[in-house]
């Protein structure tokens, strides 16, 4: 529960951020005004900036961390590797590719939408990542170098349509997008992505006996009973459907599922019953700070919120390398 009031408090602060001053307190007021419990007068300018601006963007930023961070717990596991991450293994390169081509190309576009399009890209680009994997013999680290290969190619291919089809207006609003951007999100937004990522991690909390049973290995799970080959494809199937939904609205945003699971287990063991929640709630507090940071920074040039998951997130993937060969 502390962690639930340290959330709400975060995004309080993190909503009164930004080149014009809102008070906590009127914050407090606006949204309790929306909600129907209060009728405090306001002013209709920070009312828009709070209940148009900012409060949904915050939410939508929460929402990606839980998201993003509920993936990378599920393949760490299912993978077992602690690299292991939707960015990483190019999950998210491919859900952007697939979004760009039903969004610029307007292939699928009545059928699937973005969202489709994100999702068709996701799958596709992850079961490459796994096949390259498979026939590879570097061991652990061969579904991360295989990872690689697949950002790059799917970032390649992206880039590609982009520079191809799109005009420079275009060009630059996408590009923009794809370095993960929360400019303008709306209501309809929060909604899309808080469900998602709300059902992600309940559906991975149903599955919490198996994940702690993966870690050990795929022999390990099948000799207490789990479905290997099911599992593995629902578990799969939910970290692409995620990652698709956040991309389709948020861009490319790298490097929550990776750093946040190592702080949940640091913080709170190994039992997944324990590491789901924990990451969830440490991935929104982190999202809503780093997009809050932002928006703050160069002001009022907006900095996309990949770029901030990035510079953070760098570093500890470096220390993590360094850890498992130390290890080894």
């Amino acid at each position: 529960m502390s962690g639930i009031a340290i959330f709400v408090v975060s995004l309080g602060v993190a909503v009164t951020l930004g080149s014009a001053d809102v008070s906590l307190v009127n914050v407090r007021d606006i949204v309790s005004n929306h909600l129907g419990l209060t009728d405090i007068p306001v002013r209709a300018s920070e009312d828009a900036i709070v209940w148009q601006e900012r409060l949904p963007r915050a939410l939508v930023a929460a929402a990606c961390g839980i998201g993003l961070g509920v993936c990378g717990v599920i393949l760490q596991s299912l993978l077992r590797n602690p690299l292991a991450d939707p960015f990483i293994l190019g999950v998210s390169s491919g859900a952007s590719t697939g979004a760009v081509v039903v969004g610029v190309l307007g292939l699928g576009g009545s059928a699937l939408g973005l969202p489709g399009g994100a999702f068709v890209g996701a799958l596709v680009a992850f079961g490459f990542v796994l096949l390259l994997g498979r026939f590879s013999s570097g061991g652990d680290t061969a579904i991360v170098l295989a990872g690689v290969a697949g950002t790059q190619l799917f970032s390649a291919l992206t880039s590609l349509v982009i520079f191809a089809v799109a005009d420079s207006d275009e060009t630059r609003g996408i590009m923009f997008w794809l370095l993960g951007s929360l400019e303008g999100m709306r209501w309809d937004d929060v909604l899309l992505t808080a469900s998602v990522s709300l059902i992600g991690a309940v559906v991975a909390l149903g599955y919490t006996r198996s994940l702690d049973a993966f870690a050990f290995g795929e022999d390990v799970a099948a000799s207490l009973g789990i479905h290997v080959t099911r599992t593995r494809v629902v578990l799969l199937v939910l970290t692409a459907l995620l990652t698709a939904a956040l991309v389709s609205v948020a861009g490319a945003i790298g490097f929550v599922g990776l750093v946040l699971p190592h702080a949940a287990r640091l913080l709170f063991g190994q039992r997944h019953s324990r590491i789901i929640p924990a990451t969830a709630v440490l991935g929104a507090i982190f999202m809503v700070w780093v997009d809050a940071g932002s928006r703050v920074v160069f002001a009022p040039s907006p900095l996309p919120v990949g770029v901030g998951t990035a510079i953070v997130g760098v570093p500890i993937f470096v220390l993590l390398l360094v850890r498992k060969r130390a290890r080894s």
